[in-house]
């Protein structure tokens, strides 16, 4: 596919997702936490499948990241009030204040353009950080305040449902993309031996996404992620 129709299909899938989730929140179909969630959970993964519309160029990695830079800075005006968007503000924010999307939905935006870039398509390594982020990080809040269980003792914000949900999420998830990207060639196979580092990588993300360490779960649990991942996959 030409990389600058590639790009624009991108942005128009990821402008559709969020407006979607916006919509649906303003409306007040689903709170403003599930709404947070869903699009926490789903954008990495519609992204990182967005990738293979992209032919092998040197810039297309450049194009891609083009998409969460936008919207990243779209959440900064956002959150700083030059840019009014009540619909993003209540998807986004867990009070309704719009400087809260200066701190998770922005470091989430930031991560994304970051390991776009340092490693796109060349290893598992910055898909997997993302795919972690995403699938780990978001379904445990949500498992976490349905699923009644022990607090953790190091965190008492934190429990044994949520954190067992980090570790399945970011796994399934990871898992899940990971196998369409060896089925169409991209990694190269056989599948199974990726599910040895995943496992691994999602037991120590979660053990960090445990800790007591508020706003800053994109960063730690991303940065762990991709530590993990140069020890354990092997870079082409």
């Amino acid at each position: 596919m030409n990389p600058f129709l590639a790009l624009f299909l991108t942005f128009l899938v990821a402008i559709a997702w969020l407006r979607l989730m916006d919509f649906i929140a303003h409306r007040g179909w689903i709170g403003s936490s599930l709404s947070r969630k869903i699009i926490h959970i789903g954008t990495g993964p519609i992204f990182v499948l967005c990738w293979l519309m992209f032919p092998d160029v040197w810039f297309a990695r450049w194009l891609a990241a083009l998409v969460p830079f936008l919207i990243t800075v779209q959440f900064a005006l956002i959150g700083l009030g030059i840019m009014k968007d009540d619909a993003s503000v209540k998807a986004m924010s867990r009070s309704g204040d719009r400087r809260e999307i200066l701190r998770g939905p922005l470091f989430y935006g930031i991560v994304f353009v970051v390991l776009t870039l340092a490693y796109w398509k060349d290893s598992p390594i910055g898909m997997v950080a993302l795919l972690l982020m995403c699938g780990g990080d978001g379904i445990a809040d949500l498992i976490g305040g349905w699923v009644k269980s022990p607090a953790l003792p190091w965190s008492r914000r934190k429990t044994l449902a949520g954190s067992l949900s980090v570790f399945l999420g970011g796994f399934i998830l990871s898992a899940l993309v990971l196998w369409i990207y060896v089925a169409v060639g991209v990694f190269s196979g056989p599948f199974e031996v990726y599910l040895g580092p995943l496992l691994t990588i999602s037991l120590v993300g979660t053990m960090v996404e445990s800790l007591p360490v508020p706003d800053v779960d994109n960063i730690t649990v991303t940065a762990i992620a991709v530590l993990m991942g140069h020890l354990l996959f092997k870079i082409n």
